[in-house]
């Protein structure tokens, strides 16, 4: 073994060298010269987040398109993506076997897989930094291939939950010095409309949540032509009240229907958010070990003719404060026994990813698998301005646990 052969440096390269649908494999040789390692593997999540799907193996071969997939509740690999640390435990047969999360900013991609003949402090290392530089290359190479989409399908999509899955984020979290964060989306049998979106600028985080009215490829539409607005607006620089305003106009333009809806401004600098509330559930504020429903001004749905113009209301955000936003979807008859509040404040703890996942999942449950209409939530935890990186991953130095630490 020799961690010299080939630097990460020379992985990177190699990688752009490589067509698209091959980098993953670039990254497996890496790590087969590197350091001795045995069955590498790349194993991403689902669009649902139920399953892993094995993409590829340092041999090159593809895994097929029907080859078993992998639970991820309660497994090894759901522990690696919720704690962000490598693991690594004896193989039974002299080496190791060695799980690593593969994020981006707190976008929890997959876990790169092997086994290790040797696994010393300075070995797991580098086989973190090579899963992180693998996570920078697949964000790179899936704009160029649909390789990583069509894998991540594991049920049969309708075209509007293919139009409602091209409306949102190509990344469901975010991280930053000042917050993280983070949002879901659990589709209705019959897709009804929601969306969220979020976009930083230097000094402002973007945030909205909507909600079309309609079911099937009618509210997919909708939604389409209402978030089009609002990131168009919100791309020519308008405030947040001309947001509100373009999007109201583009539904009435185009007589296409009503839509439920929430924009938000952080200003980075110090916390304080502006806010429009267009006929949407309003948001929770989880502080201090308490959860409230924040009282705030509600204009009509966008798309219905009002005199009263969107008010832009007024938020100071505290560090350690967490804010979720949910659509109605959320509290539909079915999940009535959910607690919401409750549920927030147990998952205080955890990431925003890991605390989205709990909310959706446990609306999921409660409507055992078939909802009536689409169940979205976004959960904000903002840090403040203090300079101490909240970060996961490798900001927080090496991160692993040691074989007698394994679960």
């Amino acid at each position: 073994m020799n961690g010299d052969v080939l630097g990460l440096g020379d992985v990177l390269a190699e990688a752009e060298h490589a067509s698209p649908v091959e980098s993953v494999d670039v990254v497996a040789r890496n790590l087969q010269k590197r350091f001795g390692a045995a069955g590498v593997s790349f194993l991403f999540v689902d669009l649902i987040g139920e399953e892993l799907v094995r993409l590829s193996t340092a041999d090159g071969a593809p895994g097929a398109p029907g080859a078993p997939r992998i639970g991820l509740r309660g497994s090894a690999y759901e522990r690696v993506l919720r704690s962000q640390r490598l693991h690594v435990k004896p193989d039974g047969e002299g080496g190791h076997l060695a799980i690593s999360p593969v994020t981006n900013r707190g976008d929890c991609i997959g876990v790169l897989e092997m086994t290790l003949p040797h696994a010393d402090e300075t070995v797991l290392r580098q086989v973190g930094e090579a899963a992180h530089a693998l996570a920078y290359i697949v964000v790179t190479d899936r704009r160029f291939t649909d390789l990583y989409h069509g894998r991540r399908r594991t049920t049969p999509t309708s075209l509007a939950a293919e139009i409602q899955h091209q409306l949102l984020p190509s990344a469901p979290c975010c991280e930053a010095a000042q917050f993280a964060v983070a949002g879901g989306l659990v589709p209705a049998d019959d897709i009804g409309g929601d969306t969220y979106d979020y976009a930083l600028d230097r000094d402002t985080l973007h945030l909205s949540i909507t909600d079309a009215m309609g079911h099937d490829t009618e509210s997919a539409l909708l939604a389409t032509l209402l978030l089009g607005a609002l990131r168009g607006a919100r791309r020519s620089g308008c405030d947040i009240g001309e947001q509100a305003r373009r999007a109201h106009r583009a539904l009435l333009d185009h007589d296409r229907g009503m839509a439920t809806g929430q924009l938000l401004r952080v200003r980075l600098e110090d916390g304080s958010v502006q806010l429009i509330n267009a006929g949407h559930p309003r948001p929770l504020l989880l502080r201090d070990g308490t959860v409230e429903e924040l009282t705030v001004f509600a204009n009509l749905p966008f798309g219905i003719v009002s005199p009263i113009p969107y008010r832009v209301q007024q938020l100071d955000l505290r560090p350690g404060d967490r804010l979720v936003m949910l659509t109605d979807g959320m509290q539909e008859r079915a999940a009535a026994g959910v607690d919401l509040p409750a549920l927030i404040r147990d998952t205080r703890g955890v990431h925003p990813r890991e605390a989205v996942g709990v909310l959706v999942g446990a609306v999921r449950d409660a409507c055992a698998g078939s909802l009536e209409d689409d169940a979205t939530v976004m959960c904000l935890d903002w840090y403040g301005t203090d300079p101490v990186s909240h970060r996961t991953g490798l900001d927080d130095g090496f991160p692993f646990l040691t074989p007698e630490a394994w679960p």
